[in-house]
């Protein structure tokens, strides 16, 4: 039995006459009657009465139509699927992104792919820095936006924007403004900060202006995301270093003001990565 077997049994049970039959298959009549016949002596069975004048289905015919049918519509609807996977418009994408852009970036970049593959299921993680290469080359996301440069050769990247970094500190802190902030000012804050890996690209510019206020880290809090940072410092625990994107998650309560160092950020992938899906995505970028 084969699925063109199938076909021409399923459109003659509907037309019950091999003419209009063979018609509608594009093919003869004696070939549409030969493939019948084949398909009766696989199956052991009769599934049609036939005579000059009339077709009609046979009870045994009657019921692997009904089956038959419901097969064939779900074969159907798994070759529609696996075409759209092969041609990267169904399946799934699995992104890692950080915190900061979860107000700009990456629901613009979101409502793209939504718009463009509506059949595309769309994971979303938050990684710290220090994992997100692992999850990357080991097939546990297929996209990462980050802040930190990558040096892997087994990974390509591509800058994609850049931003001032920011002290975070309270809505009725004395800091209003950069002019507020000096290196004796900021001996009674407490840092809050966000866990980095020490190789990290990022890490080394929040290092570069703890450095140049000469702050004290070592009496820092650290935790993983910013936007517990910022429940932190809602709280009055201290103040942060945050790129200036958090702001536009609205928070109230918190003050963002902008320092003259900028921090980059980037989408990496795997550079052998065959999958289409992904190329779809990254055309998008």
């Amino acid at each position: 039995m084969d699925l063109h077997q199938f076909k021409y049994f399923l459109a003659l049970s509907k037309e019950l006459h091999f003419w209009n039959t063979a018609s509608k298959m594009h093919i003869t009549q004696s070939a549409l009657s030969r493939q019948i016949q084949s398909l009766e002596n696989e199956l052991g069975l009769q599934l049609f009465y036939r005579d000059k004048r009339n077709v009609k289905l046979t009870p045994a015919g009657k019921f692997l139509q009904e089956k038959w049918e419901i097969e064939l519509n779900h074969l159907n609807s798994l070759h529609q699927l696996a075409k759209q996977i092969h041609l990267g418009e169904s399946g799934s994408i699995r992104l890692a992104y950080p915190d900061s852009i979860s107000s700009s970036v990456l629901p613009e970049f979101i409502k793209k792919i939504v718009h463009l593959y509506p059949k595309l299921k769309v994971e979303l993680l938050q990684l710290t820095t220090e994992n997100e290469e692992e999850y990357l080359k080991n097939y546990k996301v297929d996209i990462v936006f980050t802040r930190d440069l990558t040096s892997s050769p087994t990974i390509n990247h591509k800058k994609l924007n850049h931003e001032n970094l920011s002290f975070v500190v309270p809505e009725h802190h004395v800091f209003r403004s950069l002019e507020d902030i000096t290196e004796q000012s900021l001996k009674k804050e407490k840092l809050i900060l966000t866990t980095q890996d020490h190789n990290s690209s990022y890490n080394d510019i929040v290092k570069e202006i703890i450095t140049s206020y000469n702050m004290q880290p070592d009496s820092s809090i650290q935790c993983e995301f910013g936007s517990t940072v910022i429940s932190l410092i809602k709280n009055g625990l201290g103040i942060s270093i945050l790129p200036y994107s958090y702001s536009l998650h609205q928070y109230v309560g918190i003050r963002f003001i902008p320092l003259p160092f900028v921090t980059a950020l980037y989408i990496n992938w795997r550079n052998d990565d065959p999958n289409p899906i992904l190329k779809n995505i990254l055309n998008l970028i």
